[in-house]
């Protein structure tokens, strides 16, 4: 991990010079949770400015990224980092709360999140990769072995949404994963029990072949439903 982060950080510098601001890792990986393929690592990178040049310098080192099985680095211009915070409260929560400045300044310390569409921007992260996940179920569910994947695939992604709507009904949210479950079972009574046989599949604890995915992805379903509905009912 640390050898593709710095040369991550040599190719942006290659590519931009001093239009670079800032290089900067968030979320698990950024505080050592991390499981090798199973997990992004998720990147912000700021520049002076965001224009089709950029853009085209970027392109080269975004693929290379994405070739190593990681998203594409959030880009955004510097005075976008200041503007943004309204559109994308999840995403910027995640970096305030866990980040490591690879390169240049830290463009989050002391950046003042705007709130106002946090719980809309939630319930809409929710739905939308509740959908998606039926999409995607709906051409796998005869073949064991690509639901099993894209159970492993989808689970950290719900995790961390689970932890948004435990910060939202005003909880001091966790970051582990296994507990976070905890919480979202005690105040939302979800049903950990797949979650946590999903994460032992993600974690190479369990081999694939040991558990069943159909019974397993019903039940995951109805948690994911359980956590939607009770931040459907928070106070808007």
């Amino acid at each position: 991990m640390e050898r593709v982060l710095h040369e991550l950080v040599e190719r942006l510098k290659k590519s931009h010079g001093d239009r670079l601001v800032s290089v900067v890792l968030y979320g698990s990986a950024a505080v050592g949770d991390h499981h090798g393929r199973y997990s992004d690592l998720n990147i912000l990178c700021v520049l002076q400015r965001v224009t089709p040049r950029e853009l085209g310098e970027s392109a080269p080192v975004f693929r290379w990224w994405r070739a190593l099985g990681n998203p594409a680095p959030l880009l955004l211009g510097r005075d976008e980092v200041r503007t943004s915070t309204d559109c994308f409260p999840i995403e910027f929560h995640d970096i305030q709360e866990r980040r490591r400045v690879l390169y240049g300044e830290d463009v989050i310390a002391g950046l003042e999140i705007d709130d106002a569409f946090y719980r809309a921007q939630v319930e809409h992260e929710l739905r939308a990769k509740l959908l998606r996940l039926r999409q995607k179920a709906a051409g796998v569910l005869q073949d064991k072995d690509l639901l099993r994947t894209l159970l492993i695939d989808s689970v950290s992604t719900f995790c961390i949404l689970f932890r948004h709507a435990l910060r939202l009904a005003g909880v001091s949210a966790a970051f582990e994963k296994r507990r976070i479950l905890e919480q979202a079972q005690q105040y939302f009574g979800l049903d950990p029990t797949p979650f946590h046989r999903i994460l032992d599949l993600r974690e190479q604890k369990l081999k694939l072949r040991e558990v069943e995915p159909l019974p397993l992805f019903e039940a995951y379903l109805r948690g994911i439903e359980t956590v939607l509905g009770a931040v459907d009912r928070l106070e808007r």
